[in-house]
């Protein structure tokens, strides 16, 4: 749909990750004129610190311990003895300096990707600072120190600052010994023990990859079971694992401070217990990065925790200002953000717009196995919040887990009792993040179990068990 002005929209967006990105080509794709300012590259700290290296490691993970259970399925690796000639079994090592090198390597690709298919659309990028002047401009500081100033002038701002991790006081980052995610990266080898404080979402991801990749992993987790906020049986498969590939896990433990030695680091529990490491990565969530970025001056609301308030487009409370990505209140996804930066151009622009269904957002934790869900959880059901019947599917019964060796994990299906109507779900697996788009389908179209099972898939295969789940439900219901 082509639009014409007396003069173009002017678009400013404020932060370059996910949702700014996303919101710049919208704005350029529907005529704008579009101004990105950022201050770390494009694609934000999602594409440089977070998202796009974090995966990248554990990916690494995923590699070294396919190779070391190869031989649950008869492959077996040797090495020949140069003078004897006899076999020896090799050892599976990771070399981290070289690991990190790639990602950090891939991650400026990626940036360096995005920002040419900003330039090819047309948006002007300018680096530096951005901070709201009121609600039609942004200032930015464009050489460090805030010495050289520009003035982007926007009839629209779209703000995607983003978040930072949190720190504490008594377990302050050094970036050498005590750690957050986005220092993880400069180590030149496999911490010897690493703690990890925090057993939510990030915690037991870096958890899970540095036991794989042969670190000796002490879990501190405040909570009685690691990841709290997720579905109860994908926790327990994930600790179980956990703990059969070695990881300590201390539930129900809270790290008062964390300290370095003279050769590592000793993190105190409220209860007075010690735990020695090498290293400890402080994985206790993030803050928005809000402040000094102009918004209160501007007029825009804040939460008590200092994220922006949005509506359902995007929209905070100064009517062309938006707000997108992990600054919001919203989920903090970069799928989310994503969907959200579009969505709020969209709007300005007076396009045709979707208001972002949250309940209908796929999410995955990247442990192994990983962990997908879409839809109302097994919770809300279980406290009447929603109406559904629960089908659980062990994959041990799918020939193609088989195969290739799964001992974890299951599909779990959620239907509106009466008609049939997938409500959500949850899948434990290999590749769960690719698995769980079947399920995302069927939320957001609102398909029933029946005609999920009428789709074919392939045999053999894990998608198989989605549909032999979605079969059982027809007796069910």
């Amino acid at each position: 749909m082509a639009y014409e002005f007396e003069r173009k929209q002017r678009i400013a967006v404020v932060g370059g990750g996910p949702g700014g990105y996303e919101a710049a080509l919208a704005g350029a794709q529907l005529g704008a004129e579009v101004t990105l300012i950022e201050r770390a590259g494009v694609g934000g700290s999602a594409v440089i610190t977070d998202v796009v290296p974090s995966k990248g490691l554990i990916a690494t993970a995923e590699a070294a311990k396919s190779i070391s259970g190869a031989s649950d399925l008869g492959v077996q690796f040797f090495a020949r003895h140069d003078t004897t000639g006899k076999p020896i079994r090799p050892e599976v090592t990771v070399n981290l300096s070289a690991v990190n090198k790639r990602l950090t390597s891939l991650a400026r690709q990626q940036s360096e990707d995005m920002r040419a298919n900003l330039v090819h659309a047309g948006v002007s990028i300018v680096q530096g600072e951005g901070r709201l002047d009121g609600d039609n401009a942004v200032i930015v500081s464009t050489k460090q120190g805030g010495t050289d100033f520009d003035r982007v002038e926007a009839d629209t701002i779209v703000v995607s600052v983003g978040a930072s991790p949190r720190e504490l006081p008594a377990a302050k980052p050094d970036g050498e010994r005590i750690l957050t995610w986005t220092q993880l990266y400069e180590l030149d080898s496999i911490p010897e023990h690493l703690i990890v404080v925090g057993s939510g979402v990030t915690g037991a991801e870096f958890a899970s990859a540095y036991c794989v990749l042969g670190a000796k992993v002490t879990l501190i987790s405040s909570r009685d079971r690691v990841l709290p906020g997720e579905d109860i049986d994908a926790a327990n498969v994930i600790e179980r694992v956990f703990k059969r590939d070695g990881m300590h896990v201390l539930n129900k433990s809270r790290a008062e401070k964390v300290e370095r030695t003279e050769n590592g680091v000793v993190a105190t529990l409220t209860d007075g217990r010690t735990v020695e490491g090498s290293h400890c990565l402080m994985a206790v969530g993030s803050v928005p990065n809000t402040q000094n970025v102009g918004l209160e001056e501007a007029g825009v609301q804040l939460t008590e925790s200092g994220h922006i308030r949005v509506n359902r487009v995007s929209r905070t409370s100064i009517p062309n200002i938006y707000a997108v990505g992990d600054c919001t209140a919203e989920i903090p996804l970069a799928s989310v953000a994503s969907m959200s930066g579009r969505t709020a151009v969209f709007h300005a622009m007076g396009d045709v717009v979707n208001p972002i269904e949250v309940r209908n957002v796929t999410s995955n934790i990247f442990t192994q196995p990983e962990i997908a869900t879409v839809g109302w959880s097994q919770r809300e059901i279980e406290e009447g919040i929603a109406q559904g019947t629960i089908y659980k599917l062990p994959l041990t019964a799918n020939p193609r887990a088989k195969m290739i060796g799964v001992r974890d994990g299951f599909v779990k299906l959620f239907a509106r009792e009466g008609s049939g109507t997938v409500i959500g779900g949850v899948i434990v697996a290999p590749r769960a993040s690719e698995l769980i788009f079947p399920l995302a389908l069927a939320v957001e179209h609102r398909l029933t179990v029946d005609e999920v099972a009428s789709a074919y898939t392939v045999y053999p295969s894990l998608t198989g068990s989605i549909s032999d789940a979605a079969r059982a439900m027809h007796i069910v219901l």
